[in-house]
């Protein structure tokens, strides 16, 4: 009886690749890179020989000592459904409906990880999502210090009306287009994280060749612990501006008092949300919110209710330094409060939270909405949605989640090693707003990021990316501008081989960082990838900015990509969105007018011009150049004087 039980926990105890497997990216109706060399690996029993088979092919290969194996295959033509399989001594494995076509990887930040469920016109592009041949693999979010093997999870699904809300909208847009021009399979393979910085996506090993990460690759940190420390310091530098500073609690008793100092407290707009969106990132544990309020004389002597955005955890609650509720509560909560708490004028009102219990994925702070906040007298209400304070309780017990930003290359360990060397035409990008305060450095780190992703594939696929949309404020050249910044690094990443992108600024929505409009999105970068990767003699491309030349008081500005002429979109023909400076490098808005593929640009207050910009705005509104083919201009500036961003670097 001993010696079964003995075999049964050696058993439970065998490496989950001692069966013999195929990595997790081929399952059931993948789409294989066609006309390439196709690589296939998997797991088996370390040294076991295994046999491969794919449309006719069949491959050997002799797993490692770590139990991989992998092999390749001649390049096929599109086509299928095929099977592959692989077979050894522990066993055997298949895989269905494979087809051979084109594949991409779709990667960035939350514009490219935004569905088509959220996207323009959702109703209507379900009805037109029924293509068998377009499939979809979602990489799920994960983060670890080291290079994982393979994913975890995931799967390939067909497109059609039940599925297609989950597929990234740009992609999938991107694919239909592909596919009704190529009649070939396409398969999206789906790499993104919401709010990612282009650190995360990057190597070690190429970080450390770059003269502006390679401290930081030096000092990664090997366990989370170390990881959670380093978060701590930077949080510390960014509200106290001393990494050094532990607040003691007799320090953060502080917090409550009446004469509380908000200097070193995080600002944010909305007392509703995640702190990790608030400036806090990853911050778990018990926190402080405070909110100044102004209260009418003739509500002092009044009962009033408090009513607070949910929080299911203990709460804690202050005004003015004395306290006038503690508990857990599930759901929005409502504070009676008697005659004589308020007090006329300014009042501050002190919060005292932790995580949420039931989704202790939120972390501390409120969730809900933000109608739950406010204070009334039963006839009349004050919203307390806007406006608050937020410091976390450093003296108590806290960590950090394991998110997206924590620590750099997390991201490409979990989520781009484990693909790797699956066959793929290129990458769409759709990353920078989560980088934008660091726009000179993306001028190294984005080219970094693409050679290092086609070194690692041993393949210069192609690479195409979409500039930044519009969101924010639109002001004028002379307050400079993080957004214009981080576009201008991505105009000049195209001094890269086989790369395109796709200017948004005109589809972009100043009120929301993330447009629903993903269809042009998408058009324009399958223009790209129909005319550099599959040869078709289509219009493909944005204006660029070429050179300027001073004749008397005007400035000529010529442009690349405008053969056909340039043209304004505005009733009344007026471009816009052009400034001029003369030495003083004060900027002006100008006149500006079309010739040809030129633009004439003049301002009475500018008589010898040195520098134009154009639609140089975190959201250049007025912007309205565009080629005769449709495309809009894409940001400039014909000058180089430092910006705003110039000295920013990644921590």
């Amino acid at each position: 009886m001993k010696r079964i039980l003995i075999l049964l926990l050696l058993a439970c105890a065998t490496p989950s690749f001692a069966q013999i497997k195929f990595a997790r990216l081929f399952s059931d109706h993948v789409v294989l890179q066609r006309q390439k060399p196709i690589p296939v690996w998997g797991w088996a029993k370390p040294g076991e020989k295994v046999k491969v088979t794919l449309a006719g092919q069949s491959m050997d290969a002799k797993a490692d000592a770590s139990g991989k194996w992998l092999v390749r295959f001649k390049a096929l033509e599109a086509g299928g459904p095929h099977s592959l399989q692989v077979s050894g001594k522990s066993g055997n494995a298949t895989v269905n409906d494979v087809l051979i076509g084109e594949v991409w990887l779709c990667s960035g930040q939350s514009n490219m990880e935004w569905p088509v469920s959220a996207a323009k016109n959702y109703e209507e592009e379900r009805k037109n999502a029924e293509f068998p041949q377009i499939r979809h693999f979602r990489v799920d979010h994960v983060v670890t210090l080291q290079p994982e093997q393979d994913l975890t999870a995931g799967e390939w699904k067909v497109a059609n009306a039940e599925t297609v809300g989950g597929f990234t909208a740009v992609g999938f847009f991107f694919a239909r287009e592909l596919y009704q021009k190529l009649h070939v399979p396409i398969g999206l393979l789906h790499s993104s994280w919401g709010g990612s910085q282009i650190e995360g996506w990057i190597s070690k090993e190429a970080m450390l060749g770059n003269d502006e990460l390679r401290s930081y690759a030096q000092n990664l940190p090997k366990t989370w612990q170390e990881a959670d420390a380093i978060m701590d310091k930077k949080l510390k530098k960014q509200l106290f501006k001393n990494a050094s500073y532990d607040p003691t609690w007799e320090d953060e008793k502080k917090y409550i008092s009446p004469d509380v100092d908000f200097t070193s407290w995080q600002k944010t707009a909305d007392g509703v949300g995640q702190w990790d969106w608030k400036g806090l990132m990853g911050f778990r544990g018990k926190g402080y919110m405070a909110k100044e309020i102004s209260i009418a004389s003739d509500w002092v002597g009044k009962q009033t209710t408090l009513s607070l955005a949910e929080n299911d955890g203990p709460v804690e609650v202050y005004i003015n330094g004395k306290p006038v509720h503690e508990g857990a509560a599930k759901g929005a909560r409502k504070i009676q409060l008697p005659a004589g708490t308020w007090k006329e004028g300014k009042n501050i009102l002190i919060l005292k939270t932790g995580n949420m219990v039931s989704a202790s994925w939120f972390g501390p702070g409120l969730m809900g909405s933000a109608n739950d906040l406010y204070v009334e007298d039963g006839s009349r209400k004050t919203s307390l949605a806007k406006d608050w304070y937020l410091m976390p309780a450093f003296a108590e017990k806290h960590e950090y989640a394991h998110l997206m930003n924590n620590v750099g290359t997390t991201i490409y360990n979990a989520m781009i090693v484990p693909l790797l060397p699956f066959g793929i035409r290129g990458a769409l990008w759709y990353q920078g707003e989560s980088n934008a305060g660091r726009a000179y450095q993306y001028r190294q780190s984005f080219p970094l990021m693409i050679n290092d992703w086609r070194k690692l594939w041993n393949d210069e696929f192609s690479f195409y990316w979409v500039q930044l949309s519009s969101f924010g404020v639109d002001r004028d050249s002379n307050k400079g501008s993080n957004w214009a910044e981080l576009r201008e690094a991505q105009n000049m990443t195209l001094s890269l081989p086989k790369t395109g992108m796709a200017v948004s600024t005109d589809v972009g929505n100043p009120l929301d960082i993330h447009p629903t409009n993903k269809q042009d999105v998408a058009h324009r970068l399958a223009t790209q990838a129909l005319k550099q990767d599959y040869g078709q003699n289509i219009p493909y491309t944005s204006p660029l900015y070429d050179q300027l030349q001073v004749q008397g008081s005007k400035a000529v500005i010529s442009f690349k990509n405008a053969e056909n002429g340039l043209t304004v979109k505005d009733r009344y023909g007026y471009l816009k969105g052009f400034e001029i400076a003369g030495d003083d490098k004060v900027f002006h808005y100008a006149k500006a007018e079309i010739q040809g593929n030129k633009v004439i640009v003049s301002s009475p207050d500018v008589s010898k011009p040195v520098a134009v910009r154009y639609a140089w705005s975190d959201a250049p509104e007025d912007a309205n150049l565009y080629n005769a083919d449709g495309f809009p201009a894409s940001a400039f500036r014909t000058d180089s004087w430092p910006g705003l961003t110039v000295n920013a670097r990644f921590e």
